[in-house]
């Protein structure tokens, strides 16, 4: 990749449609673009004869990156939707795009005509009504793929005589995200401006009749309602009658109600009708051209109220290329369907409906069927959270639980308590004194009692606070070696340690200090100062990576994560039989091994990886070590994270989750759908292998995660380490075992 000051040299990027392309290239000078403040922008030559506009940030910028991420996203979810239609002329086309790259950019067509703001009061009549129309379709493009654009004004708009061309989605939000406040008036809602609220289609609209009034009357408005003066202009009715210019959206109409109100016919209402038809028509053939019908002339041009005039270079819908009936909130289309059969599949099988779940298979070394995680029956209500025990009262109330590590029964017992010394050596901690509470409870804090079936050649302890709460939760991380487990588990204490998880009503405590402050330091801090993580080494004997005692529904539990060596765990030995203990499994799915997506391809070159069409073996050995205690499933709740997302974040079904943050309480309804495109979006790029967690488990979710945000370069992510959504996972199985309050955990995952 050449560096910017750099006149000339080769230039290569990914197409909207994830293709690798590299050419010779020349660069003309930097320059400030309007709507860019701080973001350079320059003409680029390739291969002496293709003329392109390249935006790129800073190194090091994180907010400018993501920002630059956002809008990739967006522009090529436009291209990939529209680019083979008549009508794609009303957005700057993309061009192509390189997030990774040092000095990460997106690249575009150059735009035709002068901004609008040079047209004010100078507009014909006619000329005027075909803006208005084909802003509107603009706007309702961009709201049949889920986005606002933000950013519609004099000087984001141009016109070349016969077709607007808005500018870059460069400030684009999808539909239903908080609104971050951008813009000024008049050209701005209000509620944009305000930022409250969620972001709406109809700002959009707004954008637009503030623009109109400006043309027809040859100045802006203040931007705080309709015009004073505005039933003077007899061009502006529609937006009159509509109430386009209302200052809240939900009193504004939708771009569909104002394509009414402008007689401007909807090409995609048309495109969709079309499908329809051919699909209770039961024809394989191609259909007519989306926009017209049976016996009608020529199809009148995308926003054009009547037929075709001279100068016109827009045709019709592509009948080649029809939209996803499943629209904008659906993006991973009828894919979606396999995983509402596998629900359903599912919930007949494990009899979700009847009052009661059937018995446990019997000869399970004591471990619970997964729908008494939570302590109780479904039937019975929440017990009251009781205050913490003494470690002997929670002797006396707690039973027998398992070593994770051997899986043999396991109780508190006083004398065999060690605290470790700075060396790693066992000291013995006498705790039968008369020492008054505070001290003892301070001493038990970071004690530890030595497992009684440990032998000289696998010696090992548990935290005491392992012994004297609630049930313990263990969850392993399950993957080949280098799919991320270990980064994702850092990224995910590090959101625990920020307190993320308090609004889900979870108060966290380390389970043991000592190993806890090891964890942070040695993975944690280094992850978050930009360092990658090496690899886990192999171990003879499983020992879990770090613990939490965690208090939500019900008594504080204590949570401890294994994080084992993909060699290991691919393995069927000695080193993997803890897993027939593990409460819960977060499967950890690679899209470099899975996915088969070109823009991956240069990143497995890269990193010497090939996509593996048989699923990961790491998967593979668990699941099938695994007992089914319920039916033909496991029992144990399962989440699979599809790590690395930042890869492939402008698919829109990527983009839809991971350009969002988590809502600040648990969702079941947004896990499902989220859920729903994950199991869509790997089912259409990947071999079924890949989901057999899904398929196995009789409780799993699906989340689209990022450990870091980026690729490593020697050791070090460039830019920075940015982890997006590795709480959901968490959350996931969190609510699966009871632990989150207010969800029914009888029907999380499900």
């Amino acid at each position: 990749m050449i560096q910017s000051h750099r006149p000339g040299g080769e230039l290569a990027f990914l197409t909207p449609k994830g293709g690798l392309v590299r050419f010779a290239a020349r660069f003309g000078p930097d320059g400030e673009s309007a709507g860019h403040p701080g973001r350079p922008g320059r003409t680029v030559t390739l291969d002496g004869d293709r003329t392109v506009v390249q935006y790129r940030v800073a190194p090091g910028d994180r907010r400018a990156l993501a920002a630059l991420e956002r809008e990739a996203a967006a522009a090529v979810a436009l291209e990939r939707r529209y680019g083979d239609m008549g009508f794609r002329e009303v957005f700057t086309r993309v061009v192509g795009y390189d997030l990774d790259a040092p000095e990460p950019f997106v690249l575009y067509r150059p735009a035709s005509g002068e901004p609008l703001a040079a047209y004010g009061g100078a507009l014909g009549v006619r000329d005027q009504q075909r803006v208005a129309a084909q802003l509107v379709l603009a706007v309702r493009l961009m709201g049949a793929a889920g986005l606002v654009h933000r950013a519609i004004g004099p000087d984001t708009v141009r016109w070349d005589g016969a077709h607007v061309r808005i500018a870059e989605p460069y400030a684009a939000l999808r539909a239903g995200e908080p609104r971050e406040a951008f813009g000024a008036a008049p050209w701005a809602s209000p509620e944009q401006r305000g930022g409250t609220g969620t972001a709406d289609p109809r700002d959009d609209l707004w954008s637009v009749a503030h623009l109109l009034y400006y043309l027809v009357a040859g100045r802006p408005d203040r931007g705080a309602g309709p015009p004073a003066d505005l039933a003077a202009f007899r061009g502006l009715t529609a937006f009159h009658d509509s109430g386009a210019f209302a200052p809240s959206a939900a009193d504004r109409p939708t771009p569909v109600e104002l394509m009414r109100f402008l007689r401007v016919p909807d090409p995609l209402t048309a495109a969709t009708a079309e499908a329809a038809a051919a699909n209770r028509s039961g024809s394989s053939g191609r259909t007519a051209a989306p926009g017209r019908t049976a016996g009608a002339g020529p199809a009148a041009e995308p926003g054009r109220p009547a037929g075709p005039g001279p100068g016109d270079h827009a045709g019709p819908l592509d009948p080649a290329g029809p939209l996803d009936p499943a629209g904008p909130l659906d993006p991973v289309g009828p894919g979606g369907a396999a995983y509402d059969r596998r629900i359903a599949r599912k919930r007949a099988d494990l009899g979700l409906d009847r009052p009661e779940p059937p018995p446990q298979e019997p000869g399970r070394q004591g471990r619970p069927p997964w729908w008494r995680l939570s302590g109780r029956r479904p039937a019975a209500p929440p017990p009251a959270p009781p205050a913490a025990p003494s470690p002997p009262a929670a002797e006396a109330a707690s039973a027998e639980r398992l070593c994770p590590h051997c899986l043999l029964p396991v109780a508190y017992d006083p004398s065999r308590l060690v605290t470790i010394d700075p060396k790693g050596d066992r000291v013995p901690l006498d705790v039968s004194g008369d020492l008054p509470p505070a001290h003892l409870r301070d001493l038990l804090r970071t004690a530890y009692q030595v497992c009684p079936y440990a032998d000289g050649g696998t010696p090992h302890e548990l935290p005491v606070p392992y012994l004297t709460n609630g049930r313990p939760l263990t969850i392993a991380l399950v993957g080949s070696s280098g799919v991320g487990k270990t980064h994702l588990l850092a990224a995910m204490l590090a959101e625990v340690e920020q307190g993320s998880l308090e609004p889900y009503g979870l108060k966290c405590l380390p389970l043991n200090p000592d190993t806890h402050r090891a964890f942070l330091r040695e993975r944690v801090h280094s992850l978050l100062q930009g360092r990658e993580l090496g690899r886990t080494g192999q171990q003879t004997f499983a020992r879990f990576a770090d613990g939490l005692l965690v208090t939500g529904n019900g008594p504080a539990r204590p949570v401890v994560f294994f994080d084992l060596a993909g060699e290991d765990l691919a393995q069927d030995g000695e080193v993997a039989r803890f897993l027939t203990g593990v409460d819960a499994f977060v499967f950890v799915l690679d899209p470099l091994r899975a996915l088969d997506l070109p823009s991956l391809d240069p990143v497995r070159e890269r990193n010497g990886l090939r996509r593996r069409d048989l699923g990961d073996e790491a998967f593979t050995t668990v699941l099938n070590r695994i007992p089914r205690t319920w039916g033909p499933y496991v029992a144990a709740p399962a989440a699979i994270a599809v790590n690395k997302s930042d890869l492939v974040r402008v698919e829109p079904a990527v983009d839809r989750w991971l350009g969002r943050s988590l809502p600040p309480r648990f969702r079941p309804d947004e896990v499902r759908a989220e859920s729903r495109d994950a199991h869509a979006f790997v089912s259409r790029h990947a071999t079924a292998a890949w989901l057999r967690p899904f398929d196995d488990c009789a409780r799993c979710t699906l989340h689209f995660v990022a450990a870091t945000g980026g690729q490593a370069r020697d050791d070090r992510f460039p830019h920075g380490v940015r982890p997006r959504r590795v709480l959901a996972p968490l959350l996931s199985i969190f609510a699966m075992c009871g632990l989150l309050p207010g969800v029914d955990h009888r029907e999380a995952g499900i």
